[in-house]
């Protein structure tokens, strides 16, 4: 039962949606409960996500414009009218925006930290500022003067450039224009000026030091004034893969990344203060530009940098640090592996140590036992850890195969130079599968124990990155099952070979079988009620977006089947329809944490079943990528996990209501005890102790 966006009668458009998610977390900069850095954090994170929505999203939409009817059946919006709405919602966000950030610059200075431009420097902070240009910044500058360049540059995307007017006086001699991209790539966008007697913290931009200093980047030149105004460049991100059958797929893609640096202009985002005829000699220049590519700013861009924000100031302005706990089980023995023989094992990080899955994969690369170890990475982080034990196994004589998807949004790159460097130490580097996304999160340790072949699995919602194991909030399954591993196994082998397939019992994987399968499960649950029996689902996703997994929930809803999803981002599906979702609840998390695992849980009359996830409810997820669900199996880590979307589920603090007019309204206490669940689960993890667990496993 496939359903195109036509057929579903009740949905909220994804970009919509998607918009409807950003301005979520616009709140948290917004919310007063939140440590005051920490929201000015919440606007570079705004920002971020806005940029890239631009890039990938809006791109997509004006691609689409020419495509007529067909663009209708995939948007389920006519293109051009789904633009106005999306611009509708960008201008709507950005008031919010500047409302929100002039807010901030207040309560910073009632917190003695004082953002300051070029014009409001004292004579000692003016002496840094010119040092610091003449030390740092002044090498790194490169300007261009338009007037007499041959072309007009290429803009880059994501970088701030100033464009810069010296003034004569003089009519008889014209005006110079030149630009001047900011060197935000080697020098932070913040620099911290020197404290003063009372202990006040001053901060200025980047491009202010620039304009401090322009009299003399441009002092050959005769000039009266200087003005100069920030423009940025936002471009369509698409990567566009050639099929010429002579290059390599890694050729392929880096002919797509040349590409993708050059892609069409969706916005350029311009100081409002520009005056009109430096506005109009810049539309002049850049040919390719429409009217409603044209996005007039403030003083600033490329707000996604206050996510760098500098860490100054009182302590309690930030969120204080929760060291990640250790797991009672992997602690009290010295071997991860050996535990594993005798339990299964799930992390959720940030809340426990991601170390234990580096030491997982450093035990393997020592262990004279080992024999192979195979992994699927999606993206690592920038000094990978895991990347360095894999290493270090193939020094130490282990077969080592690396399944790199060089396909991973915007980390392509970094993930050539990884497949590089591994296939350089010695590993057997398989570049993803031919039309699908390798997204599984899997790694399999094979170990001789007796003459016999054992396999050690990890399967996880989360990327095998240290980095943001700090700040996603992800479940990992390590397990010895050979129910589980055996299968794992299978899907190691497709890689290696498209043609095989597999067949899975256990797992749920995709493109083979996981949407059927997670049909099947819901069917079961209508079938049930409507046999007289208890039947409900529990969802945690990032995305709800496929139509035809939207319609089984209206459908089970419509039985009487109680749904709860917990939806941190798009959720096409529509809540309070009488007769059709009554029986649907949806809530969204946005915290300190971003909650980034997919967890699934059906009543299955009473022999309850759960699976953690790398996919979310998407047709590229179900269709398109190679995905996992794998069955958590012990009761006891299903107590654990319900135990843990139980408490989000009852958050009261972060948790917003998902409903037709996605107005993000907060689930109100009902005069309860707030809760708030990220701090909730950082008890709850706290509270258990190896007598716990080992009782638990009794009882299981």
């Amino acid at each position: 039962m496939r359903r195109m966006a036509k057929d579903l009668p009740f949905r909220i458009n994804r970009e919509i949606s998607w918009l409807s998610f950003n301005e979520r977390v616009l709140q948290e900069a917004d919310d007063p409960s939140v440590p005051l850095l920490e929201r000015v954090k919440f606007l570079g994170i705004f920002s971020s996500n806005r940029d890239e929505f631009f890039r990938v999203r809006v791109a997509t939409v004006r691609r689409m414009e020419k495509m007529g009817k067909k663009a209708k059946l995939i948007l389920g919006d006519d293109p051009v009218a789904l633009f106005d709405k999306i611009q509708k919602s960008v201008i709507s966000q950005q008031k919010k925006f500047d409302k929100i950030y002039d807010h901030l610059l207040k309560e910073l200075e009632r917190n003695n930290i004082f953002m300051i431009n070029e014009r409001q420097l004292s004579p000692e902070q003016g002496k840094f500022v010119r040092d610091y240009f003449e030390d740092n910044v002044s090498p790194t500058l490169a300007p261009i003067m338009l007037d007499t360049a041959p072309s007009f540059p290429y803009l880059n995307d994501k970088s701030v450039y100033l464009i810069v007017k010296l003034i004569r006086y003089d009519k008889e001699k014209k005006a110079k224009h030149a630009l001047l991209e900011m060197p935000t790539n080697v020098l932070p966008r913040f620099i911290v000026l020197p404290r003063t007697e009372d202990k006040k913290h001053y901060i200025i931009f980047l491009e202010d030091v620039v304009r401090y200093c322009l009299d003399d980047v441009f002092s050959i030149f005769e000039y009266d004034t200087i003005e100069a105004h920030t423009v940025k460049m936002t471009r369509d991100a698409e990567l566009e893969i050639d099929n010429d059958v002579s290059k390599s797929f890694v050729e392929k893609i880096e002919r797509g990344l040349k590409k993708r640096k050059k892609g069409s202009p969706v916005r350029l985002t311009y100081d409002n203060e520009m005056p009109k005829e430096t506005l109009a000699f810049l539309i002049n220049k850049i040919k390719v530009l429409k009217e409603e590519n044209l996005i007039a700013g403030g003083r600033y861009h490329n707000s996604r940098d206050f996510i760098n924000f500098p860490k100054v100031g009182a302590a309690d302005l930030r969120y204080k640090y929760q060291h990640p706990l250790n797991h009672p089980l992997l602690e009290s023995n010295n071997s991860i592996i050996k535990t594993l023989r005798e339990h299964d094992v799930l992390l959720m990080y940030p809340y426990q140590s991601y170390h234990y899955i580096i030491d997982c994969l450093r035990e393997a690369s020592i262990d004279p036992k080992v024999k192979s170890i195979s992994i699927t990475l999606y993206r690592v982080a920038q000094h990978s850890n895991i990347v360095n034990a894999l290493i270090n196994a193939i020094k130490n004589g282990k077969s080592v195969t690396v399944v790199v998807e060089l396909q991973a949004r915007f980390d392509e790159e970094a993930n050539i130079f990884w497949a590089n460097k591994l296939q350089e130490e010695g590993a057997k580097v398989i570049f993803g599968v031919p039309h699908l996304k390798v997204h599984t999160k899997l790694f399999l340790i094979t170990r001789k124990e007796n003459g016999k072949t054992i396999n050690y699995a990890h399967i996880g919602s989360g990327n095998f990155n240290e980095s943001t194991a700090g700040v996603y909030s992800d479940f990992s399954l390590l397990t010895a099952n050979p129910e589980i591993t055996d299968e794992i196994k299978k899907i190691f082998t497709f890689y290696d070979d498209n043609l095989k397939h597999g067949n899975y019992k256990h797992l749920l994987v995709a493109p083979f079988g996981m949407r059927k399968r997670f049909v099947k499960l819901i069917q079961t649950e209508i079938e049930n009620k409507k046999a007289g029996k208890d039947a409900w689902i529990i969802i945690k996703l990032n995305n709800l977006v496929d139509e035809e997994m939207i319609a089984r929930l209206y459908e089970a809803s419509q039985a009487g089947v109680k749904i709860k999803l917990i939806i941190r981002g798009i959720c096409s599906l529509v809540t309070e329809v009488p007769g059709v979702s009554d029986n649907i609840e949806a809530i969204s998390i946005v915290d300190k944490y971003l909650e980034h695992a997919r967890v699934f849980i059906f009543c299955n009359n009473g022999d309850e079943k759960y699976y953690i996830s790398s996919a979310d409810w998407m047709a590229r997820n179900l269709d398109h990528r190679s995905e996992v669900a794998v069955p958590i199996i012990e009761k006891r880590l299903q107590q654990e996990l319900r135990k843990i979307i139980d408490l989000q589920w009852a958050d009261n603090t972060k948790a917003r209501i998902l409903n037709t007019r996605q107005d993000n309204k907060y689930k109100q206490n009902d005069g309860k005890i707030k809760l708030r669940a990220q701090d909730e689960i950082f008890k709850y993890y706290s509270s258990l102790s190896l007598k716990t667990l080992l009782e638990k496993n009794k009882q299981s």
